[in-house]
């Protein structure tokens, strides 16, 4: 039996235009989803748990409408669900969800892997999985594409510029998947309905042996100063052909270094 905890986030719809908060934070109230490549987590996590047994848990931070995102991964298949919910979380930064998220693992027992997307879409930093790892004394296999777990051995393939690579850990570890890992199924309508009545537990950041003063946009690490809108598209430069349109194209290339 594996008892798989994934990793959740609920963001905004990254089709949606994108808005900005007087502080420079990501206005979340704009066509709030879950996100897509934690949606192949949590597919990967139901694989795990078909062929092995054990049990899904979904955990997340954010806050009360996050239980959206949950729901919706609960109706997938996922156990049940673990929510950190605390007005203090807001503004915080990835190494302060890396901890945050690290403490409340502790309130979960017998957790054998942790599965992540390899970035969320609101930020992509794609630090969290690592943080983690690191403040646990964990395995992380990262980027992976392909995932089999086989007694008390996790072990896959992992996808990178430099091609692909047969990556293996013990049991507990950490993973972050990507994009080919999987395609999520539908939440079909049974799942919907036994979604309404299972378990969402949710925690402070007391719960979870965490101070105020450890989490937020006042006390992060890093912050935004200043934004500058991306600037509009221009028309491009077009080359008519009169018999000498490679030559040109070819100045063009080296005008802009590109060749």
């Amino acid at each position: 039996m594996t008892n798989v905890v994934v990793l959740i986030k609920q963001v905004p719809d990254p089709g949606s235009e994108r808005k900005l908060s007087d502080d420079f934070t990501i206005d979340r109230s704009i066509d709030p989803w879950l996100e897509e490549i934690n949606e192949r987590a949590v597919e990967e996590a139901l694989k795990i748990k078909e062929a092995n047994g054990g049990e899904v848990t979904v955990l997340t931070a954010g806050p009360a409408s996050t239980t959206d995102a949950i729901r919706k991964a609960l109706s997938m298949g996922a156990d049940r669900a673990v929510h950190v919910q605390d007005d203090a979380i807001g503004g915080s930064d990835a190494v302060q969800t890396g901890l945050l998220l690290t403490y409340a693992l502790g309130a979960i027992e017998g957790v054998d892997l942790v599965i992540a997307g390899n970035e969320a879409t609101d930020g992509r930093v794609g630090a969290v999985p690592a943080i983690i790892a690191e403040a646990l004394g964990l395995p992380q296999l990262t980027h992976m594409r392909k995932l089999v777990v086989d007694g008390d051995t996790v072990r896959g393939e992992r996808e990178t510029d430099e091609g692909i690579f047969e990556l293996e850990a013990s049991l507990p570890a950490i993973v972050s998947v990507n994009e080919k890992i999987n395609e999520p199924r539908f939440p079909s309508f049974k799942g919907i309905m036994a979604a309404k009545k299972k378990e969402i537990r949710v925690l402070s950041l007391a719960d979870i042996n965490l101070e105020s003063t450890d989490v937020g946009g006042a006390n992060a690490s890093t912050s935004v100063t200043g934004v500058t809108p991306k600037p509009p598209k221009q028309a491009g430069e077009k080359v008519v052909d009169e018999g000498d349109g490679g030559q040109k194209v070819a100045q063009f290339l080296i005008g802009q270094k590109i060749i």
